[in-house]
């Protein structure tokens, strides 16, 4: 039996749907030097062909020389990574739940379809309710859960930090605080692990003016109503998540160990409902997950993660999984 190493590519990466949160991806790959091969993949042939001509385009001030073209599903067979941003998008005022079942069967196509290229690689979906959708991709590929990887809280993280850095105006890159659970509305944010470099943020507030404990909650409602706020002004959101899928491909690609809070399979970690994909911090490399980082919660902060838990494990069984 062939091992990942002899049926894959390294540094290629194909995309599944063009559409504004793919090209994103896209764009932030091309403009980061990530990748030396890109394929792009959708239903509608053309837009891919016009999205791939308009991304060649910027090769002379790129930082690195890429392939990139159009293709098709047989393209996924050497493929290390394959994105799947395909599904219909989420509406104003729909929670990324009521997207659930217009997405399933989208999802579970798409990866019949990349599977029968003989795609050996790692899976990487972006397609909303993330968790929900991971768990219908792995499901349909029949891949070790290791090399399935959802978005999952990576976004909301992102903004969670950015948030604090605002706050406080400490450069972003120095704030380490996780949004863990399910990619939506019972999300949370692990407030006893976040620190400002390696000082615990509940000493930063005791000890600058910026920001004080009553603003830990407003911090946490503009996250995770960000989506809602985009959406709600521009219909939808995509250049944070492009260049959020970047962070993780990169981490793939470079095989880096990096912490990332992405939507894994859970087996047992943190003493929550086992067999569903949920937000948790990881480490990641370029099999995948190599393991999931388990964090000392505090009582609230387990409650919150059981509860979240339990709702995506309850999606689950509404599906038949």
């Amino acid at each position: 039996m062939k091992s990942q190493a002899d049926t894959i590519k390294k540094n290629k990466v194909a995309i599944i749907g063009t559409g504004m949160v793919g090209m994103s991806y896209a764009y932030a790959l091309l403009n980061q030097g990530i990748a030396n091969e890109l394929v792009l993949i959708d239903i509608d042939k053309e837009r891919a062909e016009g999205e791939a001509m308009d991304l060649n385009h910027g090769l002379a001030v790129a930082p690195r020389k890429m392939n990139i073209f159009a293709g098709d599903y047989e393209d996924c067979k050497d493929a290390h990574v394959v994105v799947i941003a395909a599904g219909v998008s989420q509406k104003p005022g729909e929670t990324r739940i009521d997207l659930l079942k217009r997405n399933a069967a989208i999802m579970t196509t798409v990866v019949q379809e990349i599977m029968k290229s003989g795609f050996n690689g790692i899976i990487l979906v972006a397609t909303n309710p993330v968790d929900i959708l991971t768990y219908v991709a792995w499901k349909a590929s029949s891949l070790p859960n290791s090399r399935v990887i959802g978005s999952g809280t990576s976004l909301d993280t992102a903004r969670l930090r950015f948030e604090i850095a605002k706050k406080i105006n400490i450069s972003v890159k120095n704030i380490h605080a996780y949004i863990m659970g399910e990619h939506g509305d019972t999300e949370f944010v692990c407030w006893s692990n976040a620190n400002v470099g390696a000082k615990p943020l509940v000493d930063v507030i005791e000890s600058m003016e910026e920001i004080d404990f009553d603003d830990l909650h407003e911090i946490h409602k503009s996250v995770k109503n960000a989506a809602y706020e985009i959406i709600d002004r521009k219909k939808a959101t995509y250049y944070g998540i492009g260049m959020t899928l970047v962070s993780i491909t990169a981490a793939i690609l470079n095989d880096e160990n990096r912490i990332i809070p992405v939507s894994v399979y859970n087996g047992g970690t943190y003493g929550i409902a086992n067999d569903l994909y949920i937000g948790l911090p990881a480490v990641i490399n370029g099999e995948g997950v190599h393991h999931v980082v388990e964090i000392k919660l505090n009582k609230k902060e387990q409650s919150q993660l059981d509860h979240s838990a339990a709702l995506l494990r309850d999606y689950l069984d509404q599906l038949g999984y």
